[in-house]
């Protein structure tokens, strides 16, 4: 498997230094006060892009005194500490990004690059090791709370999470924005507007009793996020949502990401993105396998981009078996894609970058292709809304081009006991 990077000089991801957990690493007393008003909460990298897209959108043009990186790979920062802003810096300029850092090795050194592009661009990074073991959480949140009380402005990129909605219980601040974690905004704004409990939509079945005990926790980062005279509620996204009543969407078209990339060197072939159906227990591993290999034949596809979330045995077999060249992505897609090399047709399964990678691509020639989901491959243990999300993942997708699910052999074909 490999980058489309190359070799990344420096250490690898995880060499780079953590910030000590409750401090801020290389800042003083004044540095602290100018981030204190604007606090964002990430843990995946397309959360930590989209809080850079939100606040570029509201300073209106990138920082200028950072210049974009070099074919956009992020320098290794070996302990240096980035220069702080004045204490008049702006809200947003001046926002506090905090890494809630899971323990997928992939989704971690996607989010160690996209740290080190953050304090390029000028923006301050503290990193938490929030999952470190049994006294992590508590340390954690009992570091952030004084913060998160004085905090005016308070950024969120995945709602469902229990780890926010638990930050979102201390937090006073009076405007709360959620960007986007992919197509699970969609069913967030629509749970919202439903007035319906935040459950993520490829859950099957009733609440265990986990879902039970965090049930208070749950329901009030529901009433956080439902916005009254005391709170305003922003919804940043690239997503084809409606507004609930008092929220404000705002539409999110990578205008960083543009301004910062490229535009990207074309390829004759076509490049296939892979997708993380099966890890979440939706799609059939055997059928996605075969829908893969159908897909290729086709369409003649010869690299395979990986979601960060997918196995490193499924991931094999696609190389392997397909002979698809596996690419390991060390930033989101959008950025990889932007900076190229990139088919001159890229092609989808139902997912987030059938909404990003137009907005991304804009203008370069590039042709997005989303083949649909055979509801056949859906597994037993599916929920029943998944059919009808992934066709709605489709059927709002702007700017591409659709295909009819490929057709799998007599000999593969699976009865998952979902009827077309």
């Amino acid at each position: 498997m490999t980058s489309p990077e190359g070799p990344v000089p420096g250490p690898p991801p995880e060499a780079a230094p953590a910030a000590r957990p409750g401090r801020f690493r290389g800042r003083g007393p004044a540095a602290e006060r100018a981030t204190a008003r604007t606090l964002a909460f990430v843990e995946s990298p397309v959360q930590l892009l989209n809080v850079l897209e939100w606040a570029h959108h509201h300073t209106g043009a990138a920082r200028p005194e950072h210049s974009p990186l070099c074919d956009g790979v992020p320098r290794q920062s070996a302990g240096r500490a980035t220069p702080p802003l004045p204490d008049d810096a702006d809200d947003v300029g001046g926002l506090l990004l905090v890494v809630l850092a899971p323990h997928d090795p992939m989704t971690r050194g996607q989010l160690r690059r996209m740290a080190e592009l953050a304090r390029e661009q000028g923006y301050r990074v503290r990193w938490e090791e929030a999952r470190g073991g049994p006294g992590a959480p508590a340390h954690t949140i009992g570091g952030l709370a004084g913060a998160l009380r004085k905090a005016r402005r308070v950024v969120i990129g995945d709602p469902f999470s229990r780890y926010v909605q638990l930050l979102l219980m201390i937090t006073r601040a009076r405007e709360l924005v959620v960007v986007d974690d992919g197509t699970a905004t969609m069913e967030f704004v629509s749970q919202l507007a439903r007035g319906e409990r935040l459950v993520r939509w490829h859950r099957r079945g009733g609440r265990g009793a986990r879902d039970v005990v965090f049930a208070p926790v749950s329901a009030s980062a529901r009433r956080k996020l439902t916005p009254n005279t005391r709170r305003t509620v922003e919804v940043f996204t690239s997503m084809p949502v409606e507004a609930p009543a008092g929220v404000t969407v705002t539409a999110n078209d990578f205008a960083w990401t543009r301004a910062t990339f490229g535009p990207p060197r074309l390829t004759r072939g076509t490049d296939l993105v892979g997708t993380s159906l099966v890890e979440t227990g939706v799609v059939d591993a055997e059928a996605y396998l075969e829908a893969v290999a159908a897909l290729a034949r086709t369409h003649g596809a010869t690299r395979y981009f990986a979601h960060r979330r997918e196995h490193t045995d499924k991931l094999h077999r696609i190389g392997a078996r397909l002979g698809l060249e596996v690419v390991r992505p060390e930033l989101p897609l959008e950025l990889i894609a932007r900076r190229g090399p990139i088919g001159r047709t890229v092609l989808s399964f139902p997912s987030t970058v059938v909404h990003t990678l137009p907005l991304a691509l804009v203008g370069t020639g590039v042709t997005v292709v989303v083949c649909d989901i055979d509801p056949a491959w859906l597994t037993e243990t599916a929920s029943p809304r998944a059919e009808g999300f992934l066709s709605g993942v489709t059927d709002t997708a702007r700017d591409v081009r659709r295909l009819p699910y490929a057709p799998l052999s007599t000999t593969q074909a699976v009865n998952t006991g979902h009827t077309p």
